[in-house]
């Protein structure tokens, strides 16, 4: 919303207030008057209190509140099967469904192991700069209260062994998948990408779960889905080079993607979440879950 050339708000609470969405009656008036403005001419009375981002008057019939960590693992494994870097990336997203002017407070058992923390204007910082605390009065509806990372993990939830050996104009290929360090829920939609040469000019691939694509681009997909605890996914082929090609000499990069739901692997824990400032106690809940982002092994 501009004034005289200067931002008045960017806060999308304010904004709904102001700007009603077009329908058949404001098209229809439009016509009649030649007005087609859909903005109010008088200022909510949310823009002149210490809490922009929130209406003051909100009311609803069952209060909830649900917090969800939401993270993604980046790796990288080099081709001797050493862990060179992994890190997550993460976010706590919060659906508040509470009346009037909620104050809230989220807590962590280990709030040492976050960095990079990035928060929203909705969250006092002095509380957080003092104790680690998450101390806010939140936005109605959903939104990201936060984001951070967590460095210098030691450790990835499974591995990819490759070993590729090329002669007589072949590479032979076995690929190997498993469980490194359990996180206790069940490893699913758990797949393998690379890209094969340009010089290859067939492949013959099979594996013992899932099933394997050659997409467009000659990019190789294995999609395994759930990891079983009592067989280890395996795949196994043969790529054909190109006449006049003795051997393999580019060797390709392994692209992991997973979903552990329940679990967030940098170990972040919630402690408590206390809301204030409501008449009756509200439904809280609680979801965690982590994917896989820039994961790759190296051949």
């Amino acid at each position: 919303m501009i004034d005289n050339g200067f931002p008045l708000t960017t806060e999308p609470n304010i904004l709904r207030e102001m700007i009603s969405p077009p329908n058949i009656v404001s098209k229809v008036l439009s016509v009649v008057t030649g007005s087609s403005s859909n903005v109010s001419n008088t200022l909510p009375r949310s823009t002149a209190t210490c809490v922009p981002w929130r209406k003051s008057d909100l009311k609803h019939t069952s209060n909830e509140v649900y917090v969800n960590l939401n993270e993604e693992m980046d790796a990288t494994i080099n081709k001797e099967g050493t862990l060179v870097k992994c890190e997550v990336y993460g976010e706590i997203e919060v659906n508040s469904q509470l009346s009037g002017i909620p104050d809230l407070t989220l807590s962590f058992a280990n709030p040492s192991v976050l960095n990079d923390v990035q928060f929203h204007p909705c969250v006092r910082l002095r509380p957080w700069e003092a104790n680690q605390i998450l101390s806010f009065v939140p936005p109605d509806g959903h939104f990201k209260l936060t984001s951070y990372r967590v460095k210098k993990l030691k450790s990835t939830p499974i591995y990819v062994k490759p070993q590729l050996t090329s002669d007589s104009g072949t590479c032979r290929i076995s690929i190997l998948v498993g469980i490194r360090n359990d996180p206790g829920k069940p490893i699913d939609d758990v797949s393998l990408q690379f890209q094969l040469p340009s010089c290859v000019s067939s492949a013959d691939l099979s594996s013992n779960l899932g099933t394997v694509n050659i997409l467009a681009h000659k990019t190789c997909c294995w999609s395994i889905g759930r990891i079983p605890k009592d067989k280890s996914p395996s795949l196994s082929g043969t790529l054909v080079l190109e006449t006049g090609l003795n051997r393999l000499h580019v060797f390709p990069t392994f692209r992991v993607g997973f979903k552990i739901m329940g679990a967030a692997l940098s170990g972040l824990k919630i402690d408590k979440l206390d809301v204030r400032n409501l008449p009756t106690r509200p439904y809280k809940g609680f979801r965690a879950q982590t994917r896989a982002g820039e994961y790759q092994v190296r051949s």
